[in-house]
Order: C-alpha cells, then sequence, then structure tokens
C-alpha cells in the first residue's frame, strides 16, 4: 500500500525538478544575454553563430548548461528574424539543446515536448 501512494508522489517530484532545472537554465542564460547586451552597447551576443563563446564571461564555468529535456545538450541552434522561434521534437544528439535567436535575443529550449508537470506547456513555451 505504502508503495502505491508513494510511486506516484515521486515520480511527480521528479518531474517538477527537471522542469524546474530547465527554467533555472533558462533564467541564467537569458540574464547573461541581457547583461552581454547592456555592457556591449545593446549588441546581442551569438552574431558570429558562437554564443557560448561570447557568453563565456557571464556564466559560471564559462559554458552554457546542458538542457535538461530533448537532446540534453549545449549545443545552440540558431534563428534570424522577428518571428517567433519554436523548438523541434527530436531528441537525437544531432539535435541541439537550445534555439537561439541572434535577431531577437529571444533564447528557448529547443525541444517542443509537453513538460512533464503540465502537460498543457511545452518546454520551448518556457
Amino acid at each position: 500500500i505504502l508503495a502505491a501512494v508513494a510511486a506516484p508522489k515521486l515520480l511527480n517530484t521528479s518531474s517538477a525538478a527537471t522542469d524546474n532545472s530547465l527554467r533555472q537554465s533558462l533564467s541564467v542564460v537569458r540574464d547573461a544575454i541581457e547583461l552581454y547586451a547592456a555592457q556591449n552597447n545593446g549588441a546581442l551576443p551569438g552574431q558570429s553563430d558562437n554564443l557560448q563563446a561570447d557568453l563565456a564571461n557571464y556564466l559560471r564555468g564559462g559554458v552554457l548548461p546542458n538542457s535538461p529535456v530533448g537532446s540534453k545538450l549545449n549545443s545552440v541552434k540558431y534563428s534570424t528574424g522577428t518571428g517567433a522561434i519554436s523548438g523541434e521534437s527530436g531528441t537525437a544528439s544531432t539535435v541541439a539543446g537550445w534555439n537561439y535567436n541572434k535577431t531577437t535575443g529571444e533564447f528557448i529550449c529547443n525541444f517542443n515536448g509537453a513538460t512533464t508537470s503540465n502537460s498543457s506547456i511545452n518546454y520551448d513555451d518556457l
């Protein structure tokens, strides 16, 4: 009986931890992007498709965190233009962990699956 009650609670805790980890990673990188722009006369980082190098001085350890979902990589897919960007559906190692719009500075998780804590919200909407 205890296992029937405890197992779902444990799984929900794990799901919430993954989603919170992603939110924290997004917050850290988005703050680094804003700080870079503020210190560089409004210029956004990553214009030469090397966001990680541009943000090295703004991130602990000098590297982007790995995405906790999708491909779970720290590589970046670069986008341009003024439209909204969205994540991809794959989890293969060829799919970047993050998606960054060099024109707008938008930085998202490059995975469009539903979050584990709320199936009505996708990871690329966080």
